[in-house]
């Protein structure tokens, strides 16, 4: 009887679902083209990218920064929508069109202000979460983007674990993966708009690659940096071009997946998940 009291304490304490150390998802890495001001051919990119998500059984479909409108397009200050509003909203009703949850970088509108802002939203179009960009930039547009609050840095729980969300220039400063790592994420993606001249592709691909590497061992989770392709149309940094060359790295920082330099490219790589941390 003895035995038999605790074998059924052991099924209490290590839950059926998490009987492995170790669960995995699959992250598509969508590295697309995305024009300034061309929304509806935006849309069109991101759901063709939906389309091979969904064909190769994808969990999460990541994209860039900036998706719709294009980064630091001044355009944005007139055509961005709020969140929820009606461009987060077509991304839902695709999340379920395609049955994968999405997370994407889109110009948020909230009353005379403009932020740079992420969402995830989950395979039932529902909005599980807003990111808003702390390190705009902001000698690069005018007016600016308004700046988001470190304080609201943070994950949400969904199904495939706790999932955290950053954009770009966020991942430069220490104190935000610190804030981050505290919450314990089981994955970390990121939107970016990568940029730089022509002569200094690829090798600023590299940088990008060792930022990847770097935060996803800082913070001890998963990380998909997803870029664009595309040129740069308005302000100081006008013909800069964005190169692709996204990178997915794992819990160590080892990069399990890189994708093509300055060209449209999608891949779905499978990436280990910790199981919960349990206190």
């Amino acid at each position: 009887m003895k035995r038999i009291a605790l074998c059924l304490f052991c099924l209490v304490l290590i839950p059926p679902a998490w009987s492995a150390s170790k669960k995995t998802v699959r992250l598509a890495i969508c590295q697309i083209l995305v024009i300034d001001s061309d929304r509806e051919g935006n849309f069109r990119r991101i759901e063709y990218a939906l389309q091979q998500a969904q064909a190769q059984h994808a969990d999460i479909a990541i994209f860039p920064e900036s998706s719709i409108l294009g980064w630091e397009n001044p355009d944005a200050h007139t055509m961005a929508a709020p969140i929820p509003g009606r461009d987060s909203d077509l991304i839902g009703t695709l999340a379920q069109k395609y049955h994968v949850m999405i997370a994407i970088g889109l110009d948020e509108k909230a009353g005379d202000r403009l932020y740079d802002s992420a969402v995830l939203i989950d395979k039932a179009g529902k909005l599980l979460w807003k990111h808003r960009k702390i390190n705009v930039l902001p000698e690069l547009m005018t007016p600016p983007y308004a700046q988001g609050r470190p304080e609201d840095i943070g994950v949400v729980e969904t199904e495939f674990g706790r999932i955290a969300v950053l954009i770009c220039a966020d991942t430069f400063t220490d104190a935000y993966l610190e804030r981050l790592k505290a919450l314990k994420p089981d994955l970390m993606l990121v939107p970016y708009g990568w940029a730089a001249p022509n002569d200094q592709w690829p090798q600023h691909s590299r940088v990008l690659e060792e930022l990847v590497k770097k935060r996803a061992a800082q913070v001890g989770c998963p990380m998909a940096g997803v870029d664009l392709v595309g040129e740069m149309t308005h302000g100081p940094w006008t013909g800069q071009t964005y190169g692709g060359s996204s990178f997915v790295a794992d819990s160590t920082g080892k990069i399990l997946l890189t994708l093509r330099d300055r060209d449209v490219d999608f891949k779905v790589v499978e990436v280990a998940l910790e199981a919960p941390r349990f206190p």
